[in-house]
């Protein structure tokens, strides 16, 4: 139970990677708050941890919005008195050639990846600092790293995450907080099966991967808890890839 007493807040969590993150801090004790934009299945993961005898709560919020953020926040604070541990793992991807996209297309990425980033990091670290703890982990994707065909505006939105992130761990580090990025791979999520479709589906993307097979939630969820914990204390403004050898940049 590492993470025992710990509030843990985690965007975009009703499905996917993010339900597979809060299962697992579940699993070690920490109080979760499923993020999602759709409250229904927000409250349903909350209810499934509940049943599985962990500590849940689902709370709607559009990271987009910052007084959305906000108003979240103030009501985690109000049932469990602050957030330890952030995880920023809402995202959206539109899958096109860059050529092929729009205005509008490109601000609904760049929104849901790097503002629901920095509005949710923005209303908690103030908190953070103050009581001189707290754990950032930015959920990003190598596309961030090495960039991807069909994710010309997502790859740009998840890079920018990352400076994000290095310069914020340098202004917090004194105050016991740390703020690290998981690069994730592609992996197996409902989200998913639209660019599989786009590279020739998940056969051929596989010959890519040295490990030999896309990735899971669950090796995601690895990573961040990783992050979290106090084994990784002095580690902050790092960037670990979890893509089984997929991406081998230093």
């Amino acid at each position: 139970m590492r993470f025992k007493g710990k509030v843990v807040l985690v965007t975009g969590a009703a499905r996917g990677i993010g339900r597979a993150i809060a299962d697992a801090f579940a699993g070690e004790g920490a109080k979760v708050v499923i993020n999602d934009i759709n409250e229904e299945a927000a409250k349903a993961a909350a209810e499934e941890i509940k049943k599985a005898g962990g500590e849940a709560i689902g709370i709607r919020a559009d990271v987009t919005d910052y007084e959305s953020v906000k108003k979240m926040v103030e009501e985690i604070k109000n049932v469990y008195g602050t957030v330890d541990i952030l995880v920023n793992n809402a995202g959206y991807w539109t899958i096109k050639l860059f050529k092929d996209t729009a205005p509008e297309e490109w601000e609904r990425d760049i929104r849901i990846c790097y503002y629901g980033t920095l509005n949710c990091t923005h209303a908690v670290i103030k908190d953070m600092i103050e009581k001189k703890y707290g754990r950032v982990i930015n959920i990003v994707s190598d596309a961030g790293r090495i960039g991807e065909p069909y994710l010309a505006v997502y790859s740009g939105a998840k890079a920018a995450i990352v400076g994000f992130s290095k310069a914020l761990a340098k202004e917090v580090a004194r105050y016991n907080i740390t703020v690290n990025c998981i690069a994730a791979g592609v992996t197996k999520t409902p989200g998913v099966e639209g660019f599989l479709k786009s590279v020739g589906g998940e056969e051929k993307l596989i010959k890519a991967y040295p490990r030999g097979r896309l990735g899971l939630p669950e090796d995601i969820a690895n990573g961040v808890i990783f992050f979290a914990s106090d084994e990784s204390e002095y580690i902050t403004g790092q960037i670990i890839s979890i893509s089984g050898g997929y991406t081998t940049v230093g």
